[in-house]
């Protein structure tokens, strides 16, 4: 069983500009009518000496997700994660459906205002409802190894480098039976245009199905509520990254 759980910067240009200023020259007074002289040339006004503006560094602002927080031990412990790591039950790590992998999250325990740092290294929970899976390790932090879950609020302190578009789908089902899987992922291609069957390393044995391919979470957001709208036997539908393309 798994239970697997974003923020922009943006700096201000500014600019300056040059005015420009044109003398003419007077016209001789009379008696002798002449011509007026032609006006001279414009004298460029002095390049202003502004130094270049500085673009703040980015920071990471506080996320602000709230839900149900969970946690995983055995029988996990010593398998692969779906980044590819072996999960240790006994590291500050976690699994979440959309933050990259590599992200540093602050899980606030809104219960006993306890909080713990963790790494995400993993997909899920897969479960409506929950936000974050804790390790054995980072549930014992906050106390929450007895309750089994805790109301939580998570804070991004950290986010990789994105190497690679970010892209977004909805899970929609689980199989263990690969047939049944097909079934559903032929469904609902033929209604979003686009859906795949993949296994994850940290749920062997299972067929999971999801649904389109987003560049954006609030596109997914929006494919989920429009699935749940229209498919009645669809009882969760939860977004998730597109770890691998």
């Amino acid at each position: 069983m798994r239970r697997v759980l974003l923020v922009t910067v943006a700096g201000t240009v500014l600019l300056s500009g040059c005015h420009h200023h044109k003398k003419v020259a007077q016209t001789p007074p009379p008696p002798a009518p002449a011509p007026a002289a032609a006006p001279t040339a414009p004298e460029a006004a002095p390049e202003p000496n502004v130094p270049a503006p500085t673009v703040p560094a980015p920071s990471v602002p506080e996320y602000g997700e709230t839900g149900i927080a969970s946690w995983y031990g055995h029988p996990f412990h010593g398998r692969a994660t779906t980044s590819g790591e072996i999960y240790d039950m006994e590291q500050m790590t976690a699994a979440h459906r959309t933050l990259p992998f590599g992200t540093m999250v602050r899980v606030h325990d809104l219960d006993n205002q306890k909080t713990v740092d963790v790494r995400i290294n993993d997909r899920g929970p897969f479960v409506d409802g929950r936000i974050i899976d804790l390790s054995h390790a980072a549930a014992r932090a906050i106390e929450m190894i007895g309750p089994g879950i805790a109301n939580v609020r998570l804070e991004i302190l950290s986010q990789p480098p994105q190497l690679a578009p970010a892209l977004f789908g909805v899970q929609v089902g689980a199989f263990r039976n690969r047939e049944n899987a097909e079934h559903l992922r032929t469904l609902m291609e033929s209604k979003y245009g686009s859906a795949r069957v993949v296994s994850r390393a940290d749920t062997p044995g299972f067929w999971h199905v999801v649904v389109g391919r987003e560049t954006t979470q609030d596109g997914a957001v929006a494919l989920s509520a429009r699935i749940c709208r229209e498919n009645s036997s669809i009882s969760a539908a939860l977004v998730v990254r597109i770890d691998k393309i």
